[in-house]
């Protein structure tokens, strides 16, 4: 083994330490990446990378759509939409047995289209829904079960930021990611109201049905959801129909997301200041976390590590599907310890040239022997199965960041008894993840459709 690449080695190792003693994954990246450049080239390449790195990354224009979008969601949470989501929801589903959870899966996915993060989503939606899920005697498993397996509906149902984040990373297009989640979010969707369904059909008296609404409550509950409709269909459907990029795109959402606020008089200085204070300090999280994955990206390549490990799986013989399973496994372990975008940043550098190998080698366009697609078409069907495992973390002991947002809302339910709520809707992610690795065209027909 060579001097660089047991320097890599022992880099992943004290990365892995490092994040283990809560250093936060941006300072750890950075830390490592400098030092094991500075030991493998010297210090000249790091002076020299620090001088212009930093600008080089922040100034891409495709991440300027990043703050754009965190701001749209923190300005959504402060307008009341996340209420008028539930609210009409509510009105068609609450009458059925598990209603008000099924409400409560809609208003997360409609919230999650507006808001593009699975925590912001589980907090939200946990202190609109919490209450009339009490208010109806749902039990405490399914009640929080329902809101902490929600809230990853946040990342993948266009806009996402984790999403935008990985195309820029595996240079994809970020308009045909946007498309290429639809329907796996729709699916998500389906499978988790189902899985309520099935819930109360074993035990009715954990989810007992709501109240009908009359038809005055009824068509003002509907009325509600208009506004976030119109945004929806004008930020996404512009999108997908090619009136905007990205970026223009984000700026109309964050326009209509304030215009109806001030409309509503539910936007007032108070909270747009602390809107504009969550965005920065998220943006800004965000923007160190992408510089100490770029550092760190350079001192792996320099070690050869990312090559080394892509040779050693081709010439293991291993098949290419079992190759894919074994990484989704791994993100799925992985994810349980650290957030998603940290999860994407760190692995998929590593993972992202094995795939390409047993794909059938570094080119482009042409039809790979490995899994029969092009590599284009692996990058998205990869980021769309890779951005699922890696949110499952969020509901997986024994971190679960949604339970733990939950459980701070309900604190009269146990966190065992949360983790028990979130355990059908794990295997009902399983099954998902099953029918779109067995099934491509569920990720890849919107995109190829459209184009």
């Amino acid at each position: 083994m060579s001097d660089a690449l047991s320097l890599g080695l022992g880099g992943l190792v004290a990365l892995i330490l490092l994040i283990g003693l809560r250093l936060p994954i941006a300072y750890a990246m950075i830390l490592v990446g400098g030092i094991g450049t500075v030991l493998i080239s010297g210090p000249a390449l790091v002076l020299s990378q620090l001088k212009t790195l930093a600008y080089g990354q922040f100034s891409i224009y495709d991440l300027s759509v990043v703050p754009m979008f965190v701001l749209m969601g923190a300005i959504a949470s402060k307008t009341g939409l996340s209420q008028a989501l539930f609210r009409a929801a509510n009105a068609w589903l609450g009458w059925l047995p598990g209603g008000t959870a099924m409400a409560a899966i809609a208003g997360c996915a409609g919230f999650g289209a507006v808001c593009g993060s699975s925590l912001a989503t589980a907090s939200t939606m946990g202190k609109v829904a919490l209450p009339e899920l009490r208010r109806y005697n749902y039990s405490g498993a399914l009640a929080t079960g329902t809101l902490a397996a929600g809230g990853v509906l946040g990342i993948l149902i266009p806009p996402s930021v984790v999403l935008i984040i990985y195309a820029i990373i595996v240079e994809a297009n970020i308009v045909t990611m946007f498309m290429a989640a639809f329907l796996p979010g729709a699916l998500a969707v389906i499978l988790f109201l189902l899985t309520i369904a099935a819930y109360v059909a074993i035990r009715p008296e954990a989810g007992p049905k709501g109240g009908t609404p009359d038809r005055a409550e009824f068509t003002a509950a509907t009325l509600g959801m208009i506004p976030v409709l119109i945004i929806f269909g004008l930020v996404i459907g512009g999108i997908y129909l090619g009136f905007f990029n990205p970026t223009p795109a984000a700026a109309v959402g964050v326009f209509l997301v304030l215009a109806f606020g001030i409309v509503q008089r539910r936007l007032g200085l108070p909270a747009l200041r602390e809107a504009l204070l969550e965005t920065a300090a998220t943006s800004g999280m965000i923007y160190l976390i992408l510089l100490g994955a770029e550092m760190l990206k350079i001192f792996m390549s320099r070690s050869g590590l990312p090559q080394e490990t892509a040779a050693w799986v081709v010439q293991s013989g291993l098949a290419p599907m079992l190759v894919l399973i074994l990484l989704l496994v791994a993100l799925i372990l992985l994810g349980c310890l650290m957030d998603s975008l940290s999860m994407i940043l760190l692995v998929v550098p590593f993972f992202w040239p094995v795939l390409v190998e047993v794909n059938g080698g570094l080119y482009q366009g042409a039809e790979g022997a490995g899994f029969g697609m092009s590599t284009e078409d692996l990058k998205i069907w990869f980021g769309i199965l890779a951005l699922i495992v890696v949110e499952l973390g969020l509901i997986t002991p024994p971190v679960g960041m949604n339970v733990f947002v939950i459980s701070s809302l309900a604190k009269d339910v146990p966190m065992a008894q949360t983790f028990r709520g979130v355990a059908p809707f794990f295997a009902a992610e399983i099954l998902r993840v099953v029918l779109l690795v067995a099934f491509p065209i569920l990720i890849l027909g919107l995109p190829r459709l459209l184009s």
